[in-house]
């Protein structure tokens, strides 16, 4: 009877431990096979992290190679609050207060950042913290702080090009080329995820790459950074002498159209924006269109001489004023009796009457053509971020004063860039070239875009632009500012500007812009240079600024070693 209570427990007990087993072989199937997807998803989302890697954003260089702009590493201090708080609390204070000396922040900000959400494995500590900040805290050793590195930018030159290079703001690109030029430097960033162990540390070898990152390209401008060091710090000392209220300087290659220098002042350190006064944040000399006055009359001279309706030679008696016939009158900045001018002697002594009286040979819309010819009333082909397109309206839209006052620079406007690429022009043979800023963007594969249009355009024969420079070239040698442009050794051909500003009822006050503009060597030109004052509070006469233009051009010819002029100037005369 016992034996039979035994074999009977026996097999319960057996019948029960099958039960059990069979249970959790059903489970266990369930959980290994059934639903195996399902929570390894769910696990890998609790222990799994996803993290940025970063590209890096291109380079802006010189043509030269010099770095303009480019990107640094630079390292965000991140915790895993959730172990930080398990910690001893004197053990974390001292660990923060370690972090804060290095970090130079406040102990108390540091555990508040911990405190904000106590169950979190992710709080910043610091963001965009330099390699010995980095170097620094990792040493700590402290095993709930880690790092993520990122690109930074950085602007090794300050404020040189600052207005072409433009700034990088918190949410992306702020002016200048890093904002045009955003789709040839921006990076695409990568991602990568890892395993974290149950106190928030990676677990060695679960790194796994999911997108690679992609850097940007390389963004190589014309200009040259050692010469736009020296024109801004020219331009700087001019601003101050003058009073100006804004100045600009332009340097343009002849042969090709290429911008050597463009400065501007005031102007900006990307580095430093807040620094900056707003109206400083991009490019004057590409933004800010102004009435030219008489550096106008090169672009007239060389038309009229191609329209083959006058020469140098060509004769008027300019009388001490051009009454018009609405009842107005043109005159000249200084009075005088009846003056009898060749087309030479009205450019040397700027005589707005005699280039008047010179411009009427040939009708208003060949005039207009000549204009737009030469660039005007278009923006150049560089696109820079606010360029302006100037104005030059219609010939039909002329008023009797209008129609004769554009020919010297009034009643119509032109930006610096603008007026470089005339005497860029006249300096070519009358080839004007498309005006050029970048010459390409270099990819990581090797591609290279954006490069530029080199065809260049024919706007006035050969004949008309040399002739016109042989005229300018005397204002030089014989003109009020003769003593302030010679450069010894070299041929140089330029005019002044002096150009009243209109107000806002349409008429004109006493504010002035003063401008010089040129090429040398004359005889085969190189370089064209123009200089511009705006709105001058000390002296308002274009004679102000000519040792600005003498300077950049000397500076000029000597960086690139132009070769000296060996043949001697035509005379041409001035008088009849």
């Amino acid at each position: 009877m016992r034996t039979k209570r035994s074999r009977l427990r026996i097999s319960v007990a057996v019948v029960a431990i099958f039960v059990i087993v069979g249970m959790f072989v059903v489970r266990l199937v369930d959980i290994q096979l059934v639903q195996a997807a399902e929570l390894n998803a769910a696990s890998y989302d609790k222990r799994a992290q996803s993290l940025t890697t970063y590209g890096t954003r291109g380079s802006i260089v010189d043509s030269n190679g010099a770095v303009l702009a480019n990107s640094v590493d630079r390292y965000d201090i991140t915790a895993s609050p959730r172990v930080a708080l398990k910690l001893d609390n004197a053990m974390l204070t001292e660990a923060v207060g370690k972090v804060a000396a290095i970090t130079k922040q406040n102990p108390h900000d540091l555990m508040a950042a911990l405190m904000v959400d106590p169950n979190s494995d992710f709080t910043y500590l610091d963001k965009s913290v330099t390699l010995d900040v980095f170097t620094a805290v990792n040493k700590l050793n402290i095993g709930w702080i880690y790092f993520t590195q990122r690109p930074a930018r950085t602007y090794p030159n300050g404020a040189i090009a600052g207005n072409l290079v433009g700034f990088m703001n918190t949410d992306g690109p702020g002016a200048g080329f890093e904002l045009s030029q955003d789709k040839c430097l921006a990076a695409t960033n990568g991602s990568l995820t890892y395993e974290k162990a149950l106190d928030g540390t990676r677990l060695p070898g679960s790194q796994v790459t999911t997108k690679l990152p992609k850097d940007g390209g390389t963004l190589q401008l014309t200009i040259d950074r050692d010469l736009q060091f020296w024109v801004q710090q020219r331009l700087a000392q001019t601003y101050a002498s003058l009073g100006a209220t804004w100045a600009t300087a332009v340097v343009i290659r002849v042969k090709d159209g290429h911008l050597m220098a463009v400065a501007d002042y005031p102007t900006i350190d990307p580095n430093n924006v807040d620094a900056a006064p707003r109206d400083a944040l991009g490019s004057k000399a590409f933004s800010t269109p102004y009435e030219p006055g008489s550096t106008m009359k090169g672009l007239t001279a060389a038309s009229l001489i191609d329209a083959g309706v006058v020469t140098p030679l060509s004769q008027v008696t300019a009388p001490g004023r051009l009454y018009l016939s609405d009842g107005g009158f043109i005159k000249d900045s200084v009075s005088h009796g009846d003056i009898n001018y060749t087309l030479a002697g009205a450019l040397v002594d700027s005589s707005n009457i005699a280039v008047s009286m010179f411009s009427k040979a040939l009708g208003a819309p060949q005039r207009h053509d000549y204009f737009t010819a030469f660039g005007l009333n278009s923006k150049t082909e560089v696109g820079f971020n606010g360029e302006s397109e100037g104005t030059v309206h219609p010939a039909d839209a002329w008023d009797v004063r209008t129609n004769l006052a554009v020919q010297f620079g009034q009643g119509m406007t032109a930006t610096s860039v603008q007026m470089a690429s005339i005497y860029q022009a006249l300096g070519n043979g009358g080839v004007r070239m498309p005006v050029t800023l970048v010459q390409g963007c270099k990819h990581p594969d090797g591609t290279v875009t954006e490069v530029p249009a080199t065809a260049g355009k024919r706007v006035v024969s050969d004949s008309a632009a040399k002739q016109t420079l042989q005229m300018l070239e005397q204002v030089v040698t014989e003109g009020f500012a003769a003593a302030s442009l010679r450069i010894p050794g070299y041929r140089v051909a330029a005019k002044s500007g002096t150009a009243e500003v209109a107000d806002d009822q349409g008429g004109y006050g006493d504010a002035r812009v003063i401008s010089f503009a040129g090429v040398a060597p004359a005889e085969n030109p190189e370089y064209a240079v123009v200089v511009t004052a705006g709105i001058p509070s000390s002296m308002y006469s274009s004679g102000a600024i000519a040792s600005t233009f003498h300077d950049v051009m000397a500076q000029v010819l000597t960086t690139f070693r132009v070769t000296p002029s060996t043949k001697p100037a035509v005379d041409i005369p001035l008088r009849w």
